[in-house]
């Protein structure tokens, strides 16, 4: 693999408010790129160096086109609503917009990069890797599953651009974005609690913080030949317990864990990660060629 873009090229980023998308607009534009930051709405939370672009990429009359721009090759489409709520009905709704959107932008770029999810797997036990069997268990899982069918089934679509799916795991860090046990805890702490609800934490997972996934995220739509299924994510699995503990020390939080106050659920698994090989392939290609 080899990196084909050239430092001034545009790349597109929808969802650029967002929780992830903020971090990856930085990230590109510290690499010196130029960024289309694409957003619903004004006012939103963006990179002041980056374009803004105010647009709702799933509305059927939005020029797309014109969101795209002449000089952009790349499309890192992170847009998605309701994404903490894996039961929300727009999921399922939105996922023909998402489709359509995809399609038309795959014919006026190069590379389109779609963030996928390992809830896309459903319950699984050990390394996640490209291969592995999908049967989502919630309705966010089950359309980036679909999604992510339909686009690789569309051959049409990829005649002229390369597609990526990069499949993201247990996200922390900027954590008052988010609506982890990590975001609990410091509501906790602002509420004046000594103590928080707890599982046994034993279960091990997958955990990359949001500016190394934005890393990851920004190699891939970098890097020529990058295409497929690719983890974004550590490859190591950590206990729910040590990372949620080491979190409350780095931070000096004075709160402590009711271990056992909420059982452990049965459909968790008891280790999930995702296997890093490629996307450590192409972090180490990314960085020759800055």
């Amino acid at each position: 693999m080899t990196s084909e873009v050239p430092r001034r090229e545009t790349v597109v980023v929808t969802g650029a408010g967002g929780y992830v998308g903020r971090h990856v607009v930085t990230d590109l534009l510290d690499r010196g790129h130029a960024v289309r930051a694409v957003v619903r709405q004004a006012g939103a939370d963006v990179d002041p160096r980056a374009t803004t672009v105010i647009a709702d990429v799933l509305d059927p009359s939005t020029d797309v086109a014109s969101i795209v721009g002449e000089t952009s090759s790349r499309l890192i489409h992170l847009a998605w609503q309701d994404g903490f709520q894996h039961n929300a009905p727009t999921h399922m709704g939105n996922l023909s917009a998402h489709v359509r959107f995809i399609e038309t932008v795959a014919h006026l770029v190069d590379r389109v990069v779609v963030l996928g999810t390992m809830h896309e797997v459903g319950y699984w036990e050990g390394a996640i890797t490209a291969e592995t069997p999908t049967a989502p268990r919630s309705q966010y899982g089950i359309a980036k599953d679909a999604l992510r069918r339909s686009l690789m089934l569309s051959s049409e679509s990829w005649e002229r651009a390369e597609l990526s799916w990069v499949r993201c795991f247990y996200i922390h860090g900027d954590d008052r974005r988010n609506k982890s046990i990590f975001a609990r805890l410091l509501d906790a702490v602002d509420e004046g609690k000594e103590s928080i609800p707890f599982t046994t934490g034993r279960n091990r997972y997958d955990f990359i913080d949001v500016r190394a996934l934005a890393d990851q995220i920004s190699a891939v739509a970098l890097t020529a030949g990058a295409t497929g299924v690719i983890n974004c994510c550590s490859g190591v699995p950590v206990a729910l317990a040590d990372q949620v503990e080491r979190f409350i020390a780095d931070k000096g939080l004075p709160i402590r864990l009711d271990y056992g106050a909420f059982p452990d659920r049965p459909y968790d698994s008891p280790a999930v990660w995702g296997d890093a090989t490629r996307v450590r392939e192409i972090l180490d290609q990314d960085r020759s060629n800055r």
